[in-house]
């Protein structure tokens, strides 16, 4: 969904369905992002191409990308996250469109979602951005705990500004901040993505990724917006949460920032009805009622008024 300018990044299938306790089939994966799709929504992060023992509801990613690139889909940008340069041949020859590199800045967080330091993690980053390129993706590269670590606490500013840096000097089309554990309020967003915007300069994309934990998701999605970010990562349903992160809880929900940017009068060609209904038919197929809050209040004004 562009809507002047911004565009959500839908990440249900992948950062959504990852930590949640229902499993969806390999078929209700692919309808989750046809769904998407059909909604209006063009960029969609459909899974990750991370070891299987790591993350076991990922172990599909080849079926679920095959499935998706025999189906008729035109515009849409199939997204794989990735860690290494593994990760990145397997999404090349899966055959998504982008992939998404993250890094942590925090160490504790760098060793337990990576298995390495942050260090070590920025020094493999230009052979992972140069591999996406000589494989025509596009690449993003996200940068997790950008507002906070579970383990360590507050991230300093001028630590993460070290890091922007260095991921800057890999050469991505967009560099992403990720609250992954919600706790950055607008703020917090404010200063750090002018630390990004200096570091990287005005040609790279930037993106933003953010949980609702503390309910401040949405908050900070404005935030974001008023800093210049294009591109808002959101899940269908408010579901998500990163497994090696300690009580994480949902992104911000699809159909709760349609609703935002359409009283904004910066809503694209997204049909917010067919989004409530596919949270909703999300609940249903998960077993669980999903977070968001457009699922349960529905459209205003209501339909036909």
């Amino acid at each position: 969904m562009t809507a002047d300018g911004v565009t959500i990044v839908e990440v249900a299938p992948r950062d959504g369905l990852q930590n949640d306790p229902g499993d969806l089939t390999t078929a209700q994966k692919v309808e989750l992002t046809q769904r998407a799709y059909d909604a209006g929504l063009r960029r969609i992060e459909v899974t990750s191409f991370v070891s299987p023992r790591a993350v076991p509801k990922m172990a599909d990613a080849e079926r679920v990308v095959a499935t998706l690139r025999a189906r008729s889909l035109p515009d849409a940008s199939l997204i794989g996250l990735v860690v290494n340069e593994r990760g990145v041949r397997r999404a090349a020859v899966a055959g998504v469109h982008e992939v998404n590199v993250v890094v942590v800045a925090s160490e504790a967080f760098s060793q337990r979602n990576q298995g390495m330091s942050v260090r070590e993690a920025l020094a493999a980053l230009p052979d992972l951005t140069g591999a996406a390129r000589v494989a025509g993706l596009a690449t993003t590269v996200t940068i997790g705990t950008a507002f906070g670590c579970p383990f360590e606490g507050e991230v300093a500013p001028g630590a993460l500004a070290e890091i922007v840096a260095a991921v800057a000097a890999a050469g991505p089309d967009e560099i992403a901040l990720a609250d992954t554990i919600g706790v950055g309020v607008p703020a917090d967003v404010t200063q750090r993505f002018a630390l990004v915007r200096a570091a990287a300069g005005s040609d790279v994309g930037l993106r933003a990724h953010f949980h609702n934990t503390r309910s401040t998701g949405i908050a900070n999605a404005c935030a974001a917006i008023a800093a210049g970010v294009t591109a808002l990562d959101a899940s269908l349903g408010g579901i998500g949460g990163c497994p090696f992160a300690p009580r994480a809880t949902g992104n911000i929900a699809t159909e709760d920032l349609t609703y935002l940017l359409g009283r904004m009068r910066q809503a694209g060609q997204v049909s917010l009805r067919e989004l409530i209904g596919t949270a909703q038919w999300l609940g249903t197929s998960l077993g669980h009622e999903v977070p968001g809050m457009l699922s349960k209040a529905g459209e205003f004004p209501s339909p036909g008024r």
